[in-house]
């Protein structure tokens, strides 16, 4: 009698189980999204770190699921040469880039592209499987944040005072540049882990290129994240993101959906970014860049001066970056319920110390710059500094000397004595 009753006991729970996993996503919808997501490998390799890369052969990859793509052919380079593309920078060969952990293990062979696979319980940590590799939706209140330069003046563009809206589950500190053309921008962004605290949230350090209206605005965006949701580790991970609706219905992280074209075999989005820098010690950086190209209107992501990873199609997929990018930010941010009241998250932003820190404590960019019609690399003629809330994640643009190109400071513990 106690065998039948288990047996039927174990039968019910598998019934349910078999429609709900974790109470969050059906198993059906769960492996569907799977077989979606991860593309048939040529080849498979196992990371040290946990990580398998599939190389996928380069027509197979997400972006063709996009039915605005499927006839779409492969740019394979952009049309003009990126390592033309200079500035000068100081203290270069004290710098030490990064790589991906599991580029220890393998390369994927020409003709393919560098895919990390997704895991059944990547989808199972999401809220939902619809959800899963989203950017959570802004909550954005009516008033605004304004823009400050460094002596604390409002910048004003055609006699109108220039503000940000003021996100309620998003806290950020940047530097911003606005009122020209953008075709593109860099930056060397120096790689911390800092900490994460639940793990619903999650930290970036990041460029964005923006345009469109501050309500259904479109952004293209790059950089290093931590992300427990996500990834299912604190570790930090270069990623990339889009949105054409302010993170509404479109775009995702990586290739989570389809969109983003992916050219090459070396660097696999999600990657695990080792070593790191620690403090008061060696400094490691990314150095990231998203340029258009002016005769295909493609934006083409770069993590390196001459490592080119693919492009977005914007005359496919976007309207106001089909032309040109309106905002530049440069910086960090900190999604989480939260911020922006008490107790505050202690999930930290850039090293997890304040921008006031400096070199060897704070994080920073370097090498900062943006691209316009003239195709050439240069400062922007306008910066100003931007903190949702200054006690708990601060932004500093620091110039350490004449002749030189200020550097920019960004970050934060989260709640700490004046940020309870």
């Amino acid at each position: 009698m106690a065998k039948f009753i288990f047996r039927v006991f174990l039968a019910v729970i598998l019934l349910y189980l078999s429609d709900r996993v974790n109470g969050k996503a059906k198993f059906k919808d769960v492996e569907e999204k799977l077989k979606q997501l991860n593309k048939p490998a040529v080849k498979i390799i196992q990371s040290e770190d946990g990580d398998i890369i599939d190389c996928v052969e380069i027509y197979k990859q997400p972006a063709f699921d996009h039915p605005a793509l499927r006839n779409h052919v492969i740019q394979m380079k952009p049309s003009f040469d990126l390592k033309e593309v200079k500035i000068n920078s100081k203290n270069e060969s004290s710098k030490l880039t990064v790589f991906q952990t599991w580029q220890k293990s393998g390369s994927c062979p020409e003709g393919t592209v560098s895919i990390r696979r997704i895991r059944r319980e990547d989808l199972l940590r999401a809220n939902s499987v619809q959800q899963f590799g989203r950017k959570p939706q802004e909550v954005v209140l009516k008033s605004n944040t304004t823009i400050e330069h460094k002596d604390g003046q409002s910048p004003f563009f055609n006699n109108t005072k220039f503000t940000m809206p003021t996100v309620v589950n998003r806290s950020a500190a940047t530097l911003v540049t606005v009122g020209y053309n953008y075709i593109g921008a860099k930056a060397d962004i120096h790689v911390w882990t800092p900490n994460v605290e639940s793990e619903d949230e999650f930290t970036t350090a990041q460029i964005w290129l923006k345009a469109g209206p501050g309500d259904n605005f479109e952004s293209l965006e790059s950089g290093w994240m931590v992300n427990p949701q996500l990834y299912g580790d604190k570790k930090t991970r270069f990623f990339a993101h889009w949105t054409k609706d302010s993170y509404k219905t479109t775009g995702c992280f990586d290739l989570h959906c389809s969109g983003f074209v992916q050219t090459s075999s070396k660097v696999a989005f999600g990657g695990a970014l080792e070593p790191v820098s620690t403090e008061f010690g060696q400094q490691y950086y990314i150095n990231v860049g998203i340029f258009m190209d002016p005769n295909t209107n493609n934006w083409w992501l770069k993590i390196k001066e001459d490592l080119i990873i693919g492009y977005w199609p914007a005359s496919t997929l976007l309207f106001y970056l089909n032309h040109s990018s309106t905002l530049v930010e440069w910086g960090g941010q900190v999604y989480s319920s939260n911020v922006k009241k008490k107790p505050h998250t202690k999930t930290g932003m850039g090293s997890g110390q304040l921008a006031s820190g400096l070199r060897g404590n704070a994080c920073y960019m370097d090498n900062i710059a943006i691209v316009d019609f003239s195709m050439q690399l240069k400062y922007p003629q306008w910066v100003g500094t931007w903190a949702d809330e200054q006690y708990c994640y601060t932004a500093l643009n620091y110039q350490e000397g004449y002749g030189t190109l200020p550097v920019f400071y960004f970050g934060g513990p989260g709640q700490n004595f004046n940020c309870p």
